[in-house]
This record gives structure tokens, C-alpha cells and sequence, in this order.
């Protein structure tokens, strides 16, 4: 028996570069402004909305809030009583949101849900928001007490290739350039009126200052407020407002494979677990072949482009061979060779990513499922990658503690 299918109606992204604590804003309008955007681009009643999940790290950190299923209800007066529910995976609760919501429908209890993936973080100091983020990793043993600890894990992981394979920084540069080219593409983007290139990725003074080993500012994903909502729907469902939008039901994407793993939370226990493995993060490249088996396609190379996690350059870095681009230990080779660009042989991040497109942490798996949706059907403006008609995401809580991808296909 085939499992149920489940579609990408669209959705609505708020502009990742706002301010939503200097515009005087309270954590409900940024998720108002994502949910009646959607409902507007998307031309759904909100009566339709049967259930709605909310992805969200740690707004009872940045925003002394929680019970966020239920601001999903101040939104419309429709959503009055509509069953809720909040879900969080740090930076992957945007993902595993997507996932309840898609096991949902498969099960045939809703035929249409809303899926809101949402954080507020220039609430607070850097400093205090780093550590906040700290809590996605085992805080007593990793985080505590250490400033800006995520920015250190994520340059174990670099050092755990440099040891097995090694790694040039010219390459983390290269990647940190392609997102912030990319982002300035992006209308949504954090950093499209930044500056950057390869060369202030590469140079070693104050305006590129380090931040943990190996990882530079310019290595960083950014610090975002933002809110993106989605919304996924049944066969039933899809055939009615395929019917009612004069298209027909292949014309809308749907979710054609997942992986979901989770892997031991200190990152030095991944790391000892994997040291006979090709892989440097076995359990994030099970993911990514899962959700490829699951739809059907034999590798990569089915494929049209991805949107991973580059929390940091050395996260993007390892994706490039875990999604079997390249053999494990020569993501070099895609870098060097241009294959990552939008015009390449498998772009990946051409909306920026987390470097350039922004992070914030509950937004980013159903940020990268909408634009996984935007580039299928053609949608994704500048950044749209020529004939695009399968993406796959990677999305990542912790330190590849938590791991989450969708391929999503018309």
C-alpha cells in the first residue's frame, strides 16, 4: 500500500534582514504577517486551515514566551479553537513542524494545515543570545560558561575533516562567497546589501575576527528575526485547488521523500562513534539517502539543487560530500570546480542560505521547503535555477545532532 501524498500549496516569507524589536513589534505580529501573507499569495480561505504547527527553537529564551501553538489562534478569528501545537528540535524544529504536519495527512486526519516556522532572536546581547543558542548542544558539558560555543563545535567539525582528509580555507572562503552572492539575488535576504568576497572571507584582521578556531565572522550564518509559513495539503485537497486555480494537480510540488535522524548530542561522541565511518556524520548522510529512496531517485545526481544548513562554512563543507557530490573527504572538488553555483552542476543555497539568506532558528526548515517549492514551479525570481523540477533540503539541529530533509518535486 503507497503511502498518501502530500502537497506544497506555497506559503510567505517575512524579510529575514527586519528588525522586529527596533520596529517596537511583538513576537505575534511576526507570525500574523506570515500566515496572512500566505493565506493572500496562496488565495486560501482561512476557514480552509484545518490544523496548524508551529517550528520554534527557544522563544521561551528570547522572548520570555511560550505556548506558541496557541498565538497561531490570535491570528484570524477563524483559527478560534483549531487544534495546535508547537514543536522544537533547535535549529531543525522548523523541520520536524513539517514532519508532524505531513504525518498528519498521510494518517487522513486533516486535509489541509499550516505549517509556521518562527524565532525572534535581536531580543537580547550577542554575547547572551550565544548563549541561549548553547542549549541546542548538552549546555552543562559544551556551552556553559564558554562564549559563542556553537561557532567552537562547528570548527571541531572542520578540524575532524582537516584530521581525516584535510581542508584548505580557501575553500570555507569560496562557500561563504557563493552565499552572499546568492543572497543579494534574494528580496528576502538578511545580507543582500552587504559586502563580501572571497578575499574579506579569507583575510585575518579585525573586521574578520575569529570567533571559535577555525570559523570567522564571514564563516557565520546570521543572527535573524523571522516567521514563514507553509502550507501543505492532501491529494484531496490539492485536486480541488489545482481545479479552482484553472491548473492541474502535477502542476502543484509535493513531498515526495524525508529522512529524520537524531544522533547522540555531544558532538565528540559523533565523532568517536563515526571514526571508522567514510562519513564524518553518518547519521546526516542517512537522512539525506533516505528522503532520496523514499522518492524514488537512485542519488544526487536526480536532483536539481539543494538549500542545506550552512550554519557555518564547515557544515556546508561536509554536506557537499555527504550528499554524495563528491567522495567523502573531496567536497573540495565541488567548490573548486564551480558546480555550486546557480548555473553549476548542482547548485546549492541559491537563495544564500543561512550565511547570506539569514537563520532564524525555527524558520529554516520551512524557509527551506518554501524555496524548495519557489524553485519547482519556477517561482524563485532571480535566483531560480534553470529547469529546476526536483530540490531536496538538509536541515540540522544541534551540532548534526538533529537531522531533517525534504525532497520536494513536481
Amino acid at each position: 500500500m503507497s503511502t498518501p501524498e502530500v502537497y506544497v500549496i506555497g506559503g510567505y516569507q517575512t524579510d529575514f534582514a527586519r528588525n522586529w524589536t527596533k520596529e517596537n513589534k511583538h513576537f505575534s505580529a511576526l507570525m500574523r504577517e506570515s500566515v496572512l501573507g500566505a493565506l493572500e499569495r496562496c488565495n486560501i480561505d482561512p476557514e480552509d486551515i484545518e490544523s496548524a504547527h508551529v517550528g520554534n527553537f527557544a522563544a521561551g529564551l528570547y522572548c520570555m514566551q511560550g505556548h506558541l501553538g496557541a498565538f497561531f489562534t490570535e491570528v484570524h478569528p477563524a483559527f478560534s479553537g483549531l487544534p495546535t501545537g508547537r514543536h522544537e528540535a533547535a535549529c531543525a524544529s522548523g523541520s520536524i513542524a513539517l514532519l508532524a504536519a505531513a504525518a498528519e495527512i498521510e494518517a487522513g486526519r486533516y486535509d489541509l494545515q499550516a505549517v509556521v516556522g518562527i524565532e525572534q532572536m535581536k531580543t537580547v546581547s550577542a554575547a547572551e543570545g550565544g548563549a541561549f543558542l548553547g542549549t541546542a548542544a548538552w549546555y552543562e558539558q559544551e556551552a556553559k560558561d564558554i562564549e559563542f560555543p556553537f561557532p567552537k563545535l562547528f570548527g571541531k567539525l572542520g578540524d575532524e575533516y582537516d584530521k581525516r582528509y584535510g581542508l584548505k580555507d580557501e575553500h570555507l572562503a569560496e562557500i561563504s562567497r557563493i552565499n552572499y552572492d546568492n543572497a543579494k539575488l534574494n528580496p528576502n535576504a538578511q545580507t543582500r546589501t552587504w559586502y563580501m568576497n572571497k578575499e574579506h572571507a579569507l583575510c585575518r584582521t579585525d573586521d574578520n575576527a575569529e570567533v571559535g578556531g577555525r570559523i570567522r565572522i564571514a564563516d557565520c550564518s546570521q543572527v535573524t528575526d523571522g516567521a514563514v509559513c507553509v502550507f501543505l495539503a492532501s491529494r484531496a485537497y490539492a485536486e480541488k485547488y489545482a481545479e479552482r486555480g484553472g491548473m492541474k494537480l502535477g502542476d502543484i510540488p509535493r513531498i515526495k521523500g524525508w529522512g529524520h535522524n537524531t544522533a547522540r548530542l555531544r558532538f565528540v561522541d559523533k565523532v568517536f562513534e563515526s571514526r571508522n565511518d567514510q562519513f564524518v556524520l553518518p547519521h546526516v548522510r542517512s537522512t539525506i539517502a533516505n528522503a532520496q529512496k523514499r522518492a524514488g531517485i537512485a542519488d544526487t545526481g536526480g536532483i536539481d539543487g539543494i538549500e542545506t544548513h550552512d550554519c557555518f562554512t564547515t557544515s556546508e563543507y561536509m554536506a557537499i560530500d555527504h550528499f554524495g557530490i563528491t567522495a567523502p573527504g573531496e567536497s573540495w572538488k565541488a567548490v573548486e570546480e564551480g558546480w555550486l553555483e546557480i548555473d553549476g552542476k548542482i547548485p546549492i543555497n541559491p537563495s544564500g542560505g543561512l550565511i547570506g539568506a539569514g537563520h532564524p532558528v525555527g524558520s529554516t526548515g520551512v524557509r527551506q521547503l518554501l524555496d524548495a517549492y519557489l524553485q519547482v514551479t519556477g517561482q524563485a525570481g532571480a535566483y531560480q535555477v534553470e529547469g529546476a523540477k526536483n530540490f531536496q533540503t538538509l536541515n540540522i539541529g544541534g551540532s548534526g545532532t538533529t537531522s531533517c530533509s525534504f525532497l520536494v518535486g513536481v
